[in-house]
């Protein structure tokens, strides 16, 4: 996602066979940390998968398309603490790139929107997922914190994701460009900044647990 050249080979491949019609950007990359502790290369493994990936991709697949008049759709995935406006502590390059993914989004509705290109994203909740909660919400006083936050008072699932996801990208949704969808059960009308809270409750130690461990020699 963040190699440029890597990127442009693998989307020449796939033209070989046939164009694409659809991308969906979904990859990413976030952790827990206070913001003065990230290293640069903290903030560039992150705004580098989020943000350059996004638009890596993206400038891949377009320029294909306006060069061969091709209509198409995009779907970014963003999050709640982007699409609020109101960022949110302890996850800030996740934050940051998000922002820019959805400022990509709408940005380039309005740009390529008249040559077919349709861009929309969706603003999804916690979802649990290995990946996602192993990093983000490792322990279970956390995840019923999070839970509590949500109105419906569960977390949403892959398969909602993908049925919003798949509607977003359908000729039924032809209509819809520049859009950011909430799929959160409610969560950010509770309060904005999706990791504000843990200021109050995590120790010095909890704090640890997030760090990188060293890799032996």
């Amino acid at each position: 996602m963040r190699d440029v050249a890597a990127v442009e080979q693998c989307i020449a491949h796939i033209w070989s066979d046939g164009p694409l019609d659809i991308l969906v950007n979904n990859a990413a990359g976030n952790f827990l940390a206070r913001s003065e502790e990230l290293s640069p290369g903290a903030w560039e493994a992150v705004i580098g998968i989020v943000l350059m990936g996004t638009i890596n991709m993206t400038m891949c697949c377009g320029r294909r398309w306006l060069a061969e008049k091709r209509s198409a759709s995009v779907l970014n995935i963003v999050t709640t603490y982007s699409s609020s406006g109101s960022g949110s502590g302890y996850v800030v390059p996740s934050a940051v790139s998000k922002a820019g993914v959805q400022a990509l989004t709408r940005s380039l509705a309005v740009e390529w929107g008249p040559r077919g290109i349709r861009m929309n994203a969706i603003a999804p909740g916690p979802i649990p997922t290995e990946g996602a909660f192993s990093r983000l919400l490792p322990k279970k006083d956390l995840e019923k914190l999070a839970v509590n936050r949500i109105p419906l008072r569960r977390f949403g699932t892959p398969e909602e994701l993908a049925n919003l996801a798949a509607f977003l990208v359908s000729d039924g949704a032809a209509y819809i460009n520049g859009e950011v969808v909430t799929m959160d059960g409610g969560e950010w009308l509770q309060g904005a900044g999706e990791f504000n809270y843990l200021g109050q409750m995590m120790t010095d130690a909890d704090w640890e647990m997030f760090k990188p461990k060293k890799k032996k020699e």
